[in-house]
């Protein structure tokens, strides 16, 4: 007889197949809605076709309307900062330094390597981006002024402070190139690493830290700014005793600011093998006597120091001021770039003066208009003062003035519970601050406090910088201690995926890579992470906050990888970015070796367009097992004890909407620990015609699986219904 088999919403991946029996234990692609399984809509790639990728990671997601009715969306990268509006992508970074070199350009026969020199100590690191212009002919060389102009390179290497590499796509195959006119070398801001590692933290400047006590000697004569050592050999530095420094290899010595290496030791007190001005110093004149310190255990910028240290990303926190977006870089400076402007696409990002120089996160407190900064400097403009429990605000209305007077409303705040302010984000009444440890919130209340402080949840901490979204008045977010809500009280968000997102989730090196997206056209937040072996995002869970109700929360998950995610308000639906490490990564930016970012409109057709190729959206739902008792009166009933075998002579499918075919197959086991076995005559295609398919099905568990691998193709299920019998107990 034909049997109803009703399945309840959402996974349940917290028990056993065999124990979650009328619940659905797996799935990818699919969602929720009215309390029913479906595929997810598809998505298409942004931007024109010939310039659709960007450079390095996607770490930053902004949307905003400014006052001319422009849509634009601040796009940054662990590498470059974008401004997309009208399908078009517009390089905003903030360049750092400006230098002019005439002559600067060295290629070798056979070679792509391309080494340019400076006057000066450029500060500059490998994977930094620059930007070449202002040339005009290069002689004996198969390289043309096309080739650099106006083009942005990655550093390869750094030999010396004043030179540089660059990687060509091909090999030099003149004799060496020679240029003429002015040489313009813009250097971008750097942001940071395409992924988070654990392992040795950053050294900062000359003095990143040590491995162990620092040995210290003088100056046994002058050192000239224009000479290696005493006499002006060349080759050697005389020191009143270097017997306690090291003297293999090649080591380190600072005297004043500038550091020196050097590969051997005389007669112990003669250093040979010098090299001058080394880890971005600059060469000065030292006077008989000087201090030298042995740095050999310290590192420099971008180094490895010695510890058990989180490594974060290269982020962004993004957010507007009016026409303003503001733009900070991870525990560095802030930026605005006025989108009013009637040149705004070519223009760039500059540097808010009088604001921190150093700040973990950063958001735009509104209506009351201040701009707001957590983990900052307690000392503005001296790095080295940065607090990561530290916040500061500006005055009202002027992101430029944040010392706290009588007549303004500029001030701080630091916080107590926590060792790092993690992230924030603005709610309908208060911002939600987050440290590892708490909840905060902060309340606009005018003078002479300005801002409320008040503690709303302990052991809530938020996990990563971009893993809280809020809608509705309510704030989600994801912390190692679970899910959570605040919405006007503290709760812990039930969840049946529990167990398989925390085991699975790479918290330890990856936690600063969680993101979280809203998509409030079905009611669903998403948090996008990496998985135990991947250091990239590969995952996502999903929350339905329509069809959820106390008893049964709605959770699936998937493998839709995206490192942020923008909701639907300003352009309609919603948008997010997909990082592929492995990627092309020549274009934008030559010699990239960080992979691409996809910028993608969701909700859109069935299935995903990438560079203009379209392949399949695949999605696929699994049921628990499921088996059959039988009653007095020789029914059957589902949700059984599995004594009695089940034969399947056929099943009606039932979808309320489908488009090209789907799949239907049903697995089949006898005891719980079997590996299931697909029916004789399965998987069977359905497609919208299909009434009724035969089957020759025997088992004392069956599960089902639904899904679609083509493209163009699309479901959602409806009422599933088995002919099915007792066939005995063996």
């Amino acid at each position: 007889m034909l049997q109803k088999i009703n399945f309840l919403p959402g996974l349940n991946k917290q028990i056993t197949p065999t124990a979650a029996e009328s619940q659905w234990i797996d799935c990818d692609n699919v969602r929720f809605r009215y309390g029913v399984p479906e595929k997810i809509g598809g998505w298409s790639q942004l931007g024109n076709v010939n310039e659709n990728e960007l450079t390095g990671a996607g770490r930053g997601l902004h949307h905003f309307v400014n006052s001319l009715g422009r849509r634009y969306a601040i796009i940054g990268t662990n590498r470059i900062l974008y401004a997309y509006s009208g399908g078009v992508f517009y390089d905003i970074h903030p360049i750092k330094s400006t230098t002019t070199l005439t002559n600067a350009f060295t290629t070798t026969n056979g070679s792509p390597t391309v080494t340019i020199t400076f006057s000066t100590s450029h500060g500059i690191n490998p994977q930094d981006i620059i930007l070449l212009d202002n040339f005009t002919t290069i002689t004996g060389s198969n390289f043309s002024a096309s080739d650099f102009d106006d083009k942005k390179f990655m550093v390869a290497t750094v030999p010396t402070s004043t030179t540089l590499t660059i990687t060509m796509p091909s090999n030099e195959t003149g004799s060496g190139a020679t240029t003429s006119g002015g040489i313009r070398v813009q250097h971008y801001y750097p942001v940071g690493s395409a992924v988070q590692e654990k392992g040795f933290g950053w050294g900062l400047g000359s003095w990143g830290g040590e491995a162990s006590s620092a040995v210290t000697t003088t100056l046994n004569g002058a050192l000239g700014d224009n000479a290696f050592g005493t006499g002006g050999s060349g080759t050697s530095i005389v020191l009143t005793d270097a017997s306690q420094f090291p003297s293999t290899g090649t080591n380190f010595i600072k005297v004043g600011t500038e550091e020196i290496s050097y590969t051997g030791i005389t007669s112990g007190t003669t250093l040979t093998g010098i090299t001058r001005a080394v880890r971005g110093t600059t060469r000065a004149a030292h006077s008989n006597g000087a201090t030298v310190t042995n740095t050999s255990d310290f590192v420099a910028w971008g180094e490895a120091a010695s510890g058990d240290l989180v490594l974060e990303p290269g982020m962004w926190s993004l957010d507007n001021f009016g026409d303003k977006a503001i733009s900070l870089i991870h525990d560095g400076e802030v930026f605005e770039w006025d989108s009013s402007l009637s040149n705004a696409t070519s223009t760039r990002c500059t540097i808010i003066s009088g604001a921190p120089t150093a700040s973990r996160h950063m958001v735009v407190s509104t209506p009351d208009r201040h701009l707001v900064f957590f983990g900052t400097e307690t000392t503005i403009g001296t790095k080295s003062s940065q607090d990561d429990m530290f916040i500061r605000f500006s005055d009202q209305e002027d992101i430029n003035t944040y010392t706290p007077t009588a007549t303004n409303t500029a001030g701080t705040q630091r916080l107590a519970d926590g060792s790092q302010i993690m992230g924030a984000i603005r709610g309908r009444d208060s911002i939600y601050v987050y440290t590892d440890t708490a909840l905060f919130l902060m309340r606009f209340v005018g003078a002479p406090f300005t801002f409320s402080f008040a503690q709303a949840g302990t052991n809530c901490g938020l996990s990563g910088q971009n893993a809280v979204v809020e809608v509705d008045g309510a704030a989600y977010w994801l912390s190692e201690n679970g899910f959570f809500r605040y919405a006007g009280k503290l709760e812990s968000l039930p969840c049946l995926v529990e167990d398989f997102v925390f085991d699975d989730i790479n918290m330890e090196s990856g936690n600063q890579m969680i993101s979280a997206g809203l998509n409030n056209l079905f009611g669903e937040i998403m948090w996008f992470y990496p998985s135990s072996t991947s250091s990239v995002v590969n995952k996502m869970v999903c929350y339905n906050y329509f069809d959820s109700t106390p008893n049964r929360p709605v959770w699936t998950v998937g493998t839709l990888d995206r490192t942020m995610w923008k909701d639907s308000a300003v352009f309609g639906k919603p948008h997010a970015l997909d990082y592929d490490a492995s990627t092309d990564t020549s274009y934008d930016v030559v010699g990239n070796t960080e992979g691409r970012t996809a910028y993608y409109e969701h909700e859109t057709g069935t299935d995903q367009n990438k560079n203009g190729t379209i392949t399949a959206v695949t999605a696929s739902i699994t049921s628990g097992d499921f088996d059959i008792t039988q009653d007095r009166n020789q029914g059957i009933t589902f949700r059984g004890d599995g004594e009695f075998l089940m034969k399947i002579r056929r099943f009606i499918p039932d979808f309320v909407s489908q488009t090209g075919n789907t799949q239907i197959t049903l697995n089949l086991k006898n005891y719980s620990n079997d590996t299931a076995a697909s029916s004789s005559l399965g998987p069977f295609t359905i497609s919208s015609s299909t009434t009724k398919v035969d089957t020759r099905a025997r088992a004392r568990a069956v599960a089902l699986k639904v899904e679609n691998t083509g493209s163009g193709q699309d479901w959602k299920l409806g009422t599933f219904r088995l002919d099915v019998q007792s066939d005995g107990r063996r």
